[in-house]
């Protein structure tokens, strides 16, 4: 990098949020945009420790559409032989235990049926057929959506990368931020360890580093890191890359294949954040170590469904910071305090699955003169014109994570 660069938008982070919000600005004809990476290479941090899930099936409508266009949009990379996300459509099986869950799962497929997306509740038969050796006897319900399925977070980061260069966007690995300068109350420039870059607009896609981005221009956001982890088992005969996704929420699992392994996540009752005041912009978050009794949980939770999982040695666990907010929304748009600062964080373990939407619900606060009510309702100053606490923030904002899978949730 020269001591001085110019973009109109410059994107801070290099994961999947960031690199798809510079994909959707090109598209949307916005192609002077540079994307800011810290780490050496694009997806290096929370990116790469998400499970790389995909589901469309929702509680509110919105949430639907915006899981329907990331399909597409992952549909529609993967069409580029050369950088594609490695999405496999392998439909999604959604499991009730309880009387309340089939009630819960009713009511998704009447918003599912609302927005267009397809969705069945299918016999214990089917199921056993789509997942051989999943028990499905304590099913009271199972809710099938062939749309769904996954892809590596890697890949997919990198075909937004390649779309995006090819559109004329330009990217900084190995630069940190450091300052942000303002003027009058806008943003004039981007100051980093490489040097000065002039912009007009600042895109926040920092991930854990979201919060001290903010701060940067003097806006304080409860954007809180909170761990996730899951386990990969050792490949295993029956297991195979085409199996479809599975999520059981009265247990909070989701479990999917990868390769001939299996991988086993869940959404612990008492969970871990961290106060993104107790480190600095400069530094990671705090180090993870994995926990062997939460993951174990998770395992024993499954055992009734698939016993086989005992038998399962581990062969590596994923751990990592996704951020949660307070109201389990989105933090997406420009701050009426600072001109030309555009939040794309807060994503509740959203960041992957939900990229494309994100992405194009940036493109939509940012160029259309009336945004939805719904990408309204995502703006930072419900935070920046409102008063709240640390602590309290922290509390609600761990427990969006802990009720993930609660109904209602």
């Amino acid at each position: 990098m020269s001591n001085i660069e110019q973009a109109q938008i410059v994107v801070i982070g290099g994961g999947a949020v960031g690199c798809s919000v510079a994909y959707h600005l090109a598209k949307a004809g916005l192609t002077d945009v540079l994307v800011v990476e810290k780490e050496p290479s694009v997806a290096a941090a929370t990116t790469a420790q998400a499970a790389g899930l995909v589901g469309q099936v929702r509680s509110t409508v919105e949430r639907v559409k915006l899981a329907m266009w990331s399909v597409q949009t992952f549909c529609k990379l993967q069409e580029d032989a050369d950088a594609n996300p490695s999405w496999r459509q392998v439909g999604s099986l959604r499991v009730a235990l309880t009387d309340e869950r089939c009630e819960e799962f009713r009511r998704m497929k009447a918003v599912a049926d609302q927005a267009g997306l397809d969705v069945d509740f299918i016999d214990h038969k089917s199921a056993a057929d789509k997942w051989p050796g999943m028990n499905f006897d304590r099913a009271k319900a199972i809710l099938w959506c062939p749309t769904d399925g996954y892809l590596q977070p890697y890949d997919l980061t990198q075909a937004y990368c390649a779309q995006s260069r090819r559109l004329g966007v330009r990217f900084l690995t190995n630069t940190a931020v450091m300052e942000i300068p303002t003027k009058e109350g806008c943003v004039i420039g981007v100051m980093t360890n490489g040097g000065v870059i002039h912009c007009q607009t600042v895109v926040n896609a920092a991930g854990a580093h979201a919060f001290h981005i903010a701060r940067l221009v003097g806006l304080e956001l409860p954007i809180v890191p909170v761990r996730h982890e899951y386990f990969i088992t050792v490949p295993a005969e029956g297991l195979r890359p085409t199996l479809p996704v599975m999520r059981i929420p009265d247990t909070t699992l989701y479990l999917r294949a990868d390769v001939n392994a299996l991988l086993v996540g869940g959404w612990e009752p008492k969970a871990l954040s961290t106060d993104p005041r107790g480190f600095p912009l400069a530094a990671p978050p705090p180090g993870l170590e994995a926990d062997w009794p939460v993951l174990a949980g998770f395992a024993e939770a499954l055992a009734p469904q698939f016993p086989k999982v005992n038998e399962l040695g581990v062969r590596s666990v994923f751990k990592g910071w996704p951020t949660f907010t307070p109201d389990g929304r989105f933090i997406i748009g420009e701050s009426r305090r600072v001109k030309g600062f555009v939040m794309a964080g807060g994503c509740n373990a959203h960041g992957v699955s939900g990229s494309a939407g994100i992405g194009r619900h940036v493109v939509e606060a940012m160029l259309e003169r009336h945004p939805s009510d719904y990408v309204q309702s995502l703006s930072p100053d419900r935070f920046t014109e409102t008063s709240w606490d640390w602590t309290t923030a922290r509390k609600q904002a761990q427990q969006v994570y802990e009720t993930y899978y609660h109904i209602g949730h």
